[in-house]
């Protein structure tokens, strides 16, 4: 195991690098100069020049790179320039925000689908399959943004049963209970469209599994179905499952960019919605290149735990 994940590692190191360049060539092909929006009513072509020298903006692109690229080894994401203050510092607190809200999306996806999935493979061409089905492709063809203005609309304006925006109460509130309340209705938000997915697979999984001979051979010597189902079905087909939950894990990280800004939530999404804005190329690079590289490290974990589910599995 730990020559696998070792190997895993190594491997993470080009992907890491290219999508470093990818996230600064973006960031250098979007049209308009910083140096302007930063500027603002003070941008005269004196002030304009002085602030491309001191910001390195008039160097050259590959060199550009590599400087960034050598602060961001030794831990110095740079300075953001709109809100004058360190860019690893306003990522760090605005990805807690946003972990909160994706890891509570990605357990109630996970639930979710694989309880939907076995249920829709256990009950294959029942009614429970079909509703299961049904479900399934309203929440896949239903767009995020739109599900939670609609959620906002009936439990925050309608029944008032939840607030409709922010992480926590402005007057009061502050503690755990205050933190679910305004969680909950992002969350089913966020999970509605990996849970589609999740379960499309675990049932496609679990109908595969169930026609294998040690299914038969289990129910032979006397299993019950609920034995056969969780103890033997569910444990193979969760290795194909997996991975693809280690992709939905990277699907509710970036679907947050949107979700935040519906409900207003403190996260990373929102910051980079804002920083992309104000032309804050410091703090846009570094944004997405934590969110990405959160996605690489999921992915990784996602695979170590196939790996330990069925050893035959390789990099």
């Amino acid at each position: 195991m730990t020559a696998y994940v070792f190997k895993r590692l190594v491997a993470l190191i080009p992907v890491l690098l290219g999508l470093s360049i990818i996230v600064f060539a973006i960031m250098a092909l979007i049209p308009g100069d910083p140096a302007l929006a930063i500027l603002g009513a003070y941008a005269t072509p004196e002030n304009v020049a002085r602030l491309n020298r001191q910001l390195g903006l008039d160097q050259p692109l590959p060199l550009q790179y590599l400087t960034w690229l050598g602060n961001i080894l030794t831990g110095d994401f740079g300075r953001s320039y709109s809100l004058n203050r360190p860019v690893i510092d306003e990522v760090l607190e605005r990805f807690q925000a946003t972990l909160v809200l994706a890891g509570a999306a990605l357990v109630l996806c996970t639930l979710w689908g694989v309880l939907a999935g076995i249920v829709a493979a256990v009950r294959q061409y029942g009614w429970a399959d079909r509703i299961v089905t049904f479900i399934v492709l309203v929440g896949i063809s239903i767009p995020s943004f739109w599900l939670g203005l609609l959620l906002i609309l009936l439990f925050a304006v309608e029944l008032r049963w939840l607030p409709a925006s922010g992480m926590y109460s402005v007057y009061g509130g502050g503690d755990l209970p205050d933190l679910l309340r305004h969680l909950v209705l992002p969350a089913v938000t966020l999970s509605a469209v990996a849970a589609g997915v999740i379960a499309r697979l675990t049932r496609s999984a679990m109908l595969e599994v169930l026609r294998q001979d040690f299914i038969r051979t289990a129910r032979a010597k006397g299993v019950g179905e609920r034995g056969v189902v969780y103890r033997h079905a569910l444990k193979a087909a969760m290795v194909s499952v997996v991975p693809v939950i280690g992709v939905q894990a990277g699907f509710v990280l970036s679907g947050a960019v949107y979700i935040e800004t519906v409900f207003q939530w403190p996260g990373i999404g929102r910051m980079l919605v804002n920083a992309i804005s104000t032309r804050d190329i410091l703090l846009v690079q570094g944004g997405v290149l934590v969110v990405a590289a959160s996605y690489v490290l999921f992915n990784l974990c996602a695979d170590v735990v196939q790996h330990l589910l069925d050893p035959r599995v390789q990099a």
